[in-house]
């Protein structure tokens, strides 16, 4: 737990701003999930594509790159994918559902992550 905790109070904005990325997700995609393969699999291929040209492009030579680093430029697309995909025609403005209980259930979820960023910071400084 230790670890986890340094790990979130060691975060600047842009990782949290990540964190939010994927929690939104997770708290949008319930709501309307689609059990089909045909678009589970459309969504890894995708990412697949993307995610190795992604690799090709952010490459240094002589460089070694993390392997979180990795997993996040293949969930990426993956992500946006299912996501364009799932909320397709569900009256949707931009990325923000129109119904009061999605909507909140994503805000929940990215206050939740920045609320244990703020809290993580707290507990490291005070011991």
């Amino acid at each position: 737990m230790k670890r986890i905790i340094a790990y979130f109070a060691g975060l600047r904005a842009p990782k949290l701003v990540l964190w939010c990325y994927l929690v939104w997700y997770l708290a949008i995609i319930p709501f309307y999930f689609d059990p089909s393969p045909l678009l589970w699999l459309s969504a890894l291929g995708i990412s697949s594509l993307i995610g190795c040209g992604l690799i090709f492009a952010t490459m240094v030579p002589g460089q070694k790159m993390e392997r979180w680093t990795k997993f996040r430029l293949f969930a990426f697309p993956f992500c946006v994918s299912s996501y364009s995909a799932l909320i397709k025609g569900k009256g949707f403005i931009l990325l923000f559902p129109t119904e009061t209980k999605p909507l909140m259930a994503g805000i929940g979820a990215c206050l939740v992550v920045l609320g244990w960023g703020w809290l993580c910071r707290r507990l490291v400084r005070a011991c």
